[in-house]
């Protein structure tokens, strides 16, 4: 007769049989049903995405009405699939259930940011794609006027640039301006009703929320702006000092009269011409899209493709931006511009085709749809930031053929031009960071004295006296992507800290380290296998420390710009 000892032990052998049994199939169960949930985004949701990014395209190179109507009726679609809360639900229930496969367990997490932000009225959500499709179809089509002269936006670059007729720049800069009077109510409505979705959704508002369905923390990211103020406050108040004598000598009056339009950009994101040297003249008459092509090619990834199916020269109602899109990814990638002979667009194609580099072009097939993307709006800004800084190296330049009479000279300019953009452009990146957060936790507010303070406070701007416009609204990514800008800086300290590594890797000892990147097929090697390769399996904080060996700092970002 077996003993009770030996009965007990039995029994807890089977209850831990069981036990384990019945883990094992509701993993099996849950894996099941992660996988058919995916296929079933797929078969659904998938098609309409790449209808949605036809369409966008469609609408941005025509400005036609009717490509906006169709834009605006595929995104409500879609918001109507994602609004489900009969999927959301299922979603949750696979998502709490644990999956062990690292990858559908990426795609499940993935998918609930997505569906998350949809889970508000549907009547909000159409609402604010509506909103969204009247500004966008606003700025695409307004062109600065004064008189009867209207404006491209390469002419009010010109202007800016070159004119020294302090009215007229005034004039130009102003009209180029008022489109933010034409959306601000507009802007005012969306900024209402996305706070109103984020509300639903318990967060504090619209930008937190942005924030948190991308990955990041908005009081990380303040802390970290915090930090970058620090870092550049003094070196930048030399610089901008020293840019606002010589404006003040080229225009003949004294720097305290200096105003907003002297600075020969919109908004004070670039740095001024006022180098020793033409930076223009060398593409006066160079081949900007075969130098990009030559480029890429060189280091192992041809855009050949990718220019064929783009739009890149300027049309009436065409979008008068730049920027790259990608279709389905599975290899339709096209880019937008308005191509001029200028530094200007030679650095914007560069940017660009640096961001059709890193999308379904070459990311590898072979990942699953929902993680054949970049891993975030900040790692593929940094590759685009990296790619683009050669338009101002005369070495550089030369050995693709374009002519610098000093490339020397050229280049010793050029990188004065770009420790000052680094600078300058992170003072900017100061007041749309901030700006935003303001925007959102009280869209109530004297906006207007919101941004000429922060302009004053991060760029050491004088506000224009008198004037009483809503100038925060002319700046599209306010209104069409908004949350979005502050990915620029931290694409740039990635872009600083990418290119650190990818010297180290390959053993450079060169100057300039610029030369690596003249037909040396390592650097799309490197590219490839160390930040295109996974795709979006890894969040992005991850993706830049399998990268560089680091986590995102400014180490790298401070040394570029230290004299």
């Amino acid at each position: 007769m077996r003993s009770r000892r030996f009965c007990a032990c039995l029994f807890a052998s089977l209850l831990v049989w069981n036990t384990t049994h019945r883990r094992v199939r509701a993993d099996e169960e849950t894996m099941t049903e992660a996988q058919a949930f995916i296929r079933s985004y797929e078969e659904t949701v998938k098609p309409l995405q790449t209808a949605s990014g036809r369409a966008w395209w469609d609408a941005s190179t025509t400005g036609r009405d009717e490509d906006f109507a169709a834009k605006e009726v595929v995104e409500n679609r879609l918001n109507e699939l994602l609004s489900s809360p009969e999927q959301f639900q299922r979603l949750q229930k696979i998502r709490r259930g644990g999956i062990k496969d690292a990858y559908i367990a990426r795609q499940i997490e993935l998918l609930h940011w997505t569906y998350l932000e949809k889970q508000v009225d549907l009547s909000v959500l159409n609402r604010i794609a509506s909103k969204e499709n009247t500004i966008e179809k606003t700025f695409n089509k307004y062109r600065a006027k004064i008189g009867e002269r209207s404006y491209t936006s390469s002419q009010v670059r010109e202007v800016l640039l070159k004119s020294k007729d302090t009215a007229l720049r005034q004039k130009v800069w102003e009209a180029s301006k008022d489109v933010g009077a034409k959306v601000a109510s507009d802007l005012r409505e969306l900024v209402i009703l996305r706070n109103r979705a984020a509300h639903q959704l318990g967060f504090a508002d619209f930008h937190a929320m942005r924030l948190e369905l991308n990955e990041q923390n908005q009081a990380q990211v303040l802390q970290l702006f915090d930090q970058l103020d620090q870092l550049t406050r003094k070196p930048f108040a030399e610089a901008k000092e020293k840019i606002d004598r010589v404006l003040a000598a080229q225009y003949g009056i004294a720097v305290n009269d200096l105003r907003p339009w002297h600075y020969h950009d919109l908004f004070f994101q670039e740095p001024p011409g006022i180098y020793d040297v033409d930076i223009d003249g060398p593409f006066a008459t160079s081949d900007i899209l075969g130098i990009c092509k030559a480029f890429y090619q060189g280091i192992g990834l041809p855009v050949d493709d990718v220019i064929e199916r783009s739009d890149l020269y300027e049309k009436p109602k065409k979008s008068p931006h730049a920027f790259c899109i990608d279709i389905d990814r599975s290899g339709d990638v096209r880019v937008l511009a308005n191509i001029k002979p200028t530094e200007y667009w030679m650095s914007t194609m560069l940017h660009e085709l640096g961001h059709a580099v890193y999308s379904s072009k070459y990311i590898p097939s072979e990942l699953p749809y929902l993680l054949r993307s970049d891993a975030h709006i900040l790692a593929t800004e940094g590759v685009a930031m990296m790619f683009e800084r050669f338009s101002t190296s005369g070495e550089w330049l030369n050995q693709f053929g374009v002519e610098v009479p000093d490339p020397a000279g050229f280049t010793a300019a050029g990188r004065r031009m770009r420790r000052d953009k680094l600078l300058i452009f992170s003072r900017w990146c100061q007041v749309m960071l901030r700006f935003e957060v303001a925007l959102y936790q009280d869209p109530d507010q004297d906006l207007n004295t919101l941004w000429w303070d922060l302009v004053e406070r991060y760029q050491l701007l004088t506000r224009p006296e008198g004037r009483s416009a809503p100038d925060y609204a002319s700046k599209i990514h306010v209104v069409t992507t908004p949350a979005y800008y502050h990915n620029y800086m931290m694409g740039e300290l990635f872009a600083c800290q990418l290119h650190a590594a990818i010297v180290r890797a390959l053993d450079i000892s060169t100057d300039p380290a610029t030369a690596i990147y003249k037909d040396n097929l390592a650097v799309g090697e490197f590219m490839k296998r160390k930040v295109f390769g996974p795709g979006l399996t890894l969040p992005w904080d991850e993706l830049i420390r399998q990268a560089t060996g680091e986590e995102l700092n400014a180490m790298a970002f401070a040394e570029e710009f230290s004299d």
